[in-house]
């Protein structure tokens, strides 16, 4: 029922952006690539989310652990989403449009043409897809039925598992950070390729872990997994952190480029402070720092869970709007309010997809690794 309730709500979705494809089509894809990078960062901070995990060995985290691996292993629907970015010639990519280039995009094209492009693409869908169901299904080996060693009496079995993920976690934090940087570079950064920035995959990736704990945090009060308030004192904890480190990185970028003051710098800044960009741009300096910064500061918030389930949507919603400016405002269109209706659409339809395929791999499987051989560790686990 959940499952087609979800599927209902993202059909309908899509069939209003549709329609708002009619009116303007180079308008709607650019809602669409921000409803398609929105909602894409979850699964890939849940990716970062697990992988950590078992590159610290961590054992309190191993009953919040397996929401985190349903919600990344439908990374390969997102693989068929970016179809109609690639398929669907608009001028969303101002490099795209031969017909228009000056001088400095020439000499960016053997980067930036739409071939090498979507080698690119695939190339990280194709390494997101392989970390995020190897590490998915390895750990759901986990709850197979207990294979002991009688002389140790032990399950060797899911120890030897678990230290095989362990084992694979540092090379898949690093296929993971250079996948996701570039694949930012990719799909935010050259919507204004011009403009550059050493420090915007940090910025993506500060996004993603938020909103990956965040989406995580709400699985988690759904499901049936024996957590308490422990784990949710430690998942705030994740968010707190992860907010400063939004806010540390987004400062860092904006002031140094405010003192330097050049001009291929700061247009980025310049197209979000004006046509009412800046009241976004403000905002987001409430909305996405000191808001949760305060909430969250208290172990009290953390510890209830109606305070930490707001406290989660916030983020989402926060997170989604972030993505909102960062792609956006790169439009000449100034009536850019007038279209947010089928914006809206568009993430609604993407999201919706996304959480039925969640549930569809959630059918039938345990909502916490049974056999991990650190759960015992993670259900007496107390913050001191």
């Amino acid at each position: 029922m959940k499952i087609l309730l979800s599927l209902s709500i993202s059909i309908i979705s899509i069939i209003h952006w549709m329609t708002g494809f009619q009116i303007d089509s180079n308008r709607a894809m650019l809602g669409y690539l921000f409803a398609f990078v929105g909602v894409l960062t979850i699964p890939i901070g849940c990716m970062f989310f697990v992988v950590i995990q078992h590159l610290t060995r961590a054992g309190w985290s191993v009953l919040v652990r397996r929401m985190a691996e349903f919600a990344m292993a439908a990374i390969p629907l997102f693989g068929i989403l970016f179809i109609p970015i690639i398929a669907i010639k608009s001028n969303v990519f101002p490099w795209m449009n031969l017909d228009h280039l000056d001088r400095a995009l020439i000499k960016k094209l053997p980067y930036l043409n739409i071939n090498f492009f979507t080698i690119r693409a695939y190339f990280y869908f194709a390494i997101w897809t392989w970390i995020s169901i190897w590490f998915y299904k390895t750990s759901i080996k986990q709850d197979e039925p207990e294979r002991f060693d009688f002389v140790n009496k032990k399950n060797k079995w899911a120890f030897d598992l678990t230290e095989k993920m362990s084992s694979w976690s540092p090379v898949s934090m690093i296929f993971l950070a250079i996948t996701t940087t570039f694949a930012s570079f990719d799909w935010l950064m050259s919507l204004q390729p011009h403009w550059c920035s050493t420090v915007f995959g940090i910025y993506f990736f500060a996004g993603c872990f938020l909103a990956a704990v965040a989406f995580n945090g709400l699985m988690l009060v759904k499901s049936s997994v024996p957590v308490n308030a422990e784990h949710y004192q430690d998942l705030g904890k994740f968010i707190f952190g992860f907010t400063v480190f939004w806010a540390y990185i987004s400062f860092s970028q904006l002031m140094l480029y405010w003192y330097s003051n050049i001009p291929e710098e700061t247009e980025f800044y310049i197209r979000r402070l004006q046509n009412g960009w800046e009241y976004v741009s403000y905002s987001l300096i409430c909305t996405n720092f000191f808001l949760p910064f305060f909430i969250f500061m208290s172990k009290h918030v953390k510890r209830n869970i109606v305070a930490f389930s707001f406290t989660c949507i916030w983020i989402l919603l926060t997170h989604f709007i972030d993505i909102y400016w960062l792609i956006v405002p790169t439009t000449d269109k100034i009536n850019w309010f007038s279209f947010i209706i089928y914006d809206i659409s568009a993430l609604i339809g993407i999201l919706f997809l996304y959480i039925s395929v969640i549930l569809i791999i959630m059918r039938n499987k345990s909502h916490y690794p049974k056999g991990d051989p650190r759960l015992g560790e993670s259900l007496r686990f107390e913050n001191y």
